[in-house]
């Protein structure tokens, strides 16, 4: 068996992560951007704590609030014009997925005053990225452990990672906490998410030793909190720790093995339709784990251990997936697909069997 990880992020966790460890955002500087969305930094806790740990460490600091779902090049690209006009020397990243990425592309445009919105995609510039801390406030995207930032261009509206070793974070402050205020449906949706990141990372080719053992740490306890919520509209304090922890175990997976097929297919869902990612990744569930179970069936019987058979699995997810107003016809699903016509994503690949843009085709027209 060969292969390699590779994820220097500086991970701290548990209750009062940030109070208690405050001298690690000392170390990257005196002055500071903090990023956020309009209210989930605040009404987490997140943002008071995060002001408090910076003051008690005599660092100056200013927010920039303007980070939507979905982060646009446009936005980051302000940000980062923000980050030069108050001299930070890091950014502080406060927030879902898309803050914690929006956080790591910020600061390549920070360092980098001639870089214009669209050229992050082409991965090259003079400056290093500005050091960045993270603090998650959803249970996810695992964007705390992983070296991936997803944007969306404003021109196209398509959505498109940028990676590599530029993206990590200098540090993650990971304290479940955070996400005790989320509401019913983000947490259903951000659950989805890392249990998609998860089964989607255990099952390509990268899918092996340690990578193993998070995937198998984290897949039973994800299916088992998603089980209690299709069960209730509330989310009981009890899964709130275990989902948040379990995200960072699926991030570790899908920082070493990338996701498979229903996440690009899911960007379709989300840009045309409005639908959350964790849910549009999910809508694909059902084909992707039939496609497991046909190329992978070692696995897959594994997989159906760490759960239990598969017809309630699949009645799990798909009762938690809200499709509402998603109705995709074939000439419809082979006009989307035509994305993928010169450049067939790795995802693709690394897909049990794989996939060709026919059969993505196929698989967007069933919703």
């Amino acid at each position: 068996m060969s292969g390699s990880i590779y994820m220097p992020a500086k991970c701290i966790w548990g209750e009062n992560a940030v109070a208690e460890n405050s001298a690690a955002l000392k170390a990257l500087g005196t002055k500071c951007l903090i990023l956020t969305g309009k209210s989930g930094a605040i009404k987490s806790g997140a943002l008071d704590d995060t002001k408090s740990a910076l003051e008690k460490e005599d660092i100056s600091y200013e927010i920039f609030d303007e980070i939507g779902e979905n982060p646009l090049i446009s936005v980051c690209h302000k940000a980062g014009i923000a980050a030069r006009e108050t001299k930070a020397d890091f950014l502080l990243g406060i927030g879902g997925g898309s803050v914690l990425d929006a956080a790591k592309a910020i600061a390549i445009y920070a360092a980098n005053p001639d870089l214009s919105p669209i050229d992050i995609y082409k991965r090259k510039y003079d400056n290093s990225p500005l050091p960045v801390a993270l603090i998650g406030t959803t249970a996810g995207t695992g964007s705390e452990v992983t070296a991936v930032a997803v944007l969306t261009n404003d021109e196209t509206g398509i959505k498109k990672s940028i990676s590599g070793p530029d993206c990590y974070s200098a540090v993650s402050f990971c304290d479940p906490k955070y996400t005790y205020s989320l509401p019913y449906k983000s947490t259903v949706s951000t659950a989805l998410d890392a249990f998609a990141h998860a089964i989607e990372g255990y099952f390509t080719p990268k899918g092996k030793g340690v990578i193993n053992l998070w995937a198998e740490k984290c897949i039973p306890e994800l299916y088992r909190c998603l089980k209690a919520l299709s069960q209730t509209d509330t989310v009981a304090d009890n899964l709130r720790d275990p989902l948040y922890y379990s995200s960072i175990y699926a991030g570790l997976v899908i920082n070493t093995c990338g996701t498979a097929f229903p996440h690009p297919l899911g960007y379709v869902l989300t840009e045309n339709y409005g639908i959350p990612h964790g849910m549009a990744c999910a809508a694909f569930f059902a084909p992707f784990i039939d496609r497991c179970k046909e190329f992978s069936p070692e696995k897959y019987v594994k997989f159906i251990e760490m759960t239990e058979d598969i017809e309630t699995v699949k009645s799990v997810i798909a009762s938690l997936t809200d499709l509402e107003g998603v109705k995709i016809s074939e000439q419809e699903a082979k006009k989307y697909a035509l994305r993928w016509q010169n450049i067939i994503p790795r995802n693709f690949a690394a897909s049990p069997g794989g996939l060709t843009m026919e059969e993505a085709a196929g698989f967007l027209a069933t919703c």
